[in-house]
C-alpha cells in the first residue's frame, strides 16, 4: 500500500514538472528579440559608453578656445617690511607717516585680505588644434564602429533565431519520428516473440529507435542552447525557453557584394578605421607643433581690504605672453616619434583591414553562389 503512494507521489512530481517546463516555455517574436537586444545588450551598453568617454575627452579640449576663470580670496597678518609696504598701498591706507624709516623698517602688523578674478584666454595654440581635431576624429570613430557593431549583432540575432526555428522544427519531426520508431519497435518486438523474424532484425530496429531518441535529445539541447544565446544577447535572464512567434522562411541574399575599394570605404566600420587612422595623423602632427609658440592672453582684477571680503580698494593687471618651450630634455621628440609610429602602425593595420574584408566578401559571394547553384538544382 505504502509502494502505491509513492509510486502516486513520484507520478505526480513528474507531471508537476512536466507543466512547469511548459509554462517556461515563451513566443517571442524576431522584432521584439531586436528590439530587446538593442535595448539591453551589454556589449552595446560598452560601446556606448566608449563613445560618451572619448566625447567627453573631445570636450576637454575646448580649453583650447574657452577661458580659463577663476575667483579667489586671501587674508594674512603680517609685520614684514617689504608685505606690509605693499599691502598698505594695495588698500590705499598709504600716509606721509608711514614713510618714517621706523615705520619702515619696524611696521605694526598688518591684515589684507585680497579678492582676485582671474582670465587666462588661449590665443594662438597650434598644437592643442590639433589635438582637438584628432579627439574629434576619434569619437566620430568609435559612434561608426558602434553603428557597426549593432548591425552585426542584428544579424547575428536573425542567424541565432534562424537556428532556434530550424531546431524546433528538428524537434517536431523527430517526435514524430520518434512515435513511429516506438510503435514500429512494439510491432517487430510482437513480431520476435512470436518467431515470425530473427533477433538481428529488432536489434536492428532497436539501433534505429537510439539513433531517433539520440538525436531528438540533441534537438532538444540546440533548442536550449540557441534559446540561451538568444536570452545572452538580448541581456535577459533564461530562466524560460525560447520559442519562435515567426514562421521559418529562408531570406538569403543571393546578389554578390561589391568588393572595389570604394564600396568598401562606404561601410561604416571602414569608414571608422580611416577615422581612427586620421586621428593618429593628427596627434602626430600635434607633437609637431609643440615646437611652436603658444600665445596667451591673461588679465586678473583684485579688491584689497583689512576686513575679509572688503573693498576698500581695487587694482587690475593685463598682459599677454608668448612662450616657446624650445627644449625639455628630449621629451617633445620622443613624444613625435612615438606619435608618428602610432600613426604609420594605424595606417598597416587599416590596409590590413581593407585587404581582409575584401577576401571576406569574396569568401560569402562564392558561397552565395553555390547556394544559389544547390537552389536550381534542386529545383
Amino acid at each position: 500500500m505504502r509502494r502505491k503512494k509513492l509510486v502516486a507521489i513520484a507520478l505526480i512530481g513528474l507531471l508537476a514538472s512536466t507543466t512547469l517546463v511548459a509554462q517556461s516555455t515563451q513566443k517571442i517574436s524576431l522584432k521584439e528579440i531586436e528590439a530587446k537586444v538593442i535595448e539591453n545588450n551589454h556589449q552595446l551598453k560598452i560601446t556606448q559608453q566608449q563613445f560618451i568617454e572619448a566625447r567627453a575627452e573631445y570636450r576637454q579640449t575646448n580649453s583650447v578656445l574657452l577661458p580659463n576663470l577663476s575667483i579667489s580670496h586671501t587674508g594674512f597678518k603680517t609685520n614684514n617690511p617689504v608685505y606690509a609696504f605693499g599691502a598698505k598701498l594695495n588698500q590705499g591706507n598709504f600716509t606721509a607717516q608711514d614713510f618714517d624709516v621706523s615705520n619702515l623698517n619696524n611696521p605694526d602688523a598688518i591684515e589684507n585680505y585680497t579678492t582676485t578674478f582671474q582670465v587666462e584666454q588661449p590665443l594662438i595654440n597650434v598644437d592643442g588644434m590639433y589635438y582637438r581635431q584628432a579627439a574629434k576624429s576619434k569619437m566620430d570613430a568609435i559612434e561608426l564602429q558602434n553603428a557597426f557593431k549593432q548591425d552585426a549583432l542584428l544579424i547575428e540575432v536573425q542567424k541565432a533565431y534562424m537556428q532556434l526555428q530550424v531546431a524546433n522544427e528538428a524537434v517536431k519531426v523527430l517526435e514524430k519520428a520518434n512515435t513511429t520508431a516506438q510503435e514500429t519497435k512494439k510491432v517487430v518486438t510482437n513480431f520476435y516473440e512470436q518467431q515470425i523474424i530473427q533477433e538481428s532484425d529488432l536489434l536492428l530496429v532497436e539501433i534505429r529507435v537510439n539513433e531517433i531518441e539520440n538525436q531528438l535529445a540533441q534537438a532538444k539541447s540546440a533548442v536550449k542552447n540557441t534559446s540561451d544565446f538568444i536570452h545572452y544577447l538580448m541581456g535577459t535572464n533564461s530562466d524560460y525557453i525560447i520559442e519562435p512567434a515567426d514562421e521559418l522562411e529562408a531570406n538569403l541574399e543571393l546578389a554578390p557584394t561589391n568588393t572595389s575599394a570604394d564600396a568598401l570605404k562606404n561601410r561604416s566600420d571602414i569608414k571608422a578605421m580611416e577615422l581612427s587612422t586620421n586621428a593618429y595623423k593628427k596627434m602626430s602632427n600635434a607633437s609637431k607643433m609643440a615646437f611652436v609658440p603658444r600665445l596667451n592672453a591673461f588679465g586678473n582684477y583684485e579688491l584689497f581690504d583689512d576686513q575679509i571680503f572688503g573693498t576698500n580698494s581695487n587694482s587690475y593687471f593685463v598682459g599677454a605672453q608668448l612662450k616657446w618651450d624650445l627644449f625639455q630634455g628630449g621629451k617633445n621628440v620622443g613624444k613625435w616619434q612615438k606619435n608618428a609610429a602610432q600613426y604609420q602602425q594605424s595606417k598597416l593595420e587599416y590596409e590590413q583591414y581593407l585587404a581582409k574584408s575584401k577576401v571576406e566578401i569574396n569568401q560569402m559571394n562564392r558561397s552565395l553562389i553555390d547556394a544559389q547553384n544547390q537552389m536550381e538544382l534542386a529545383k
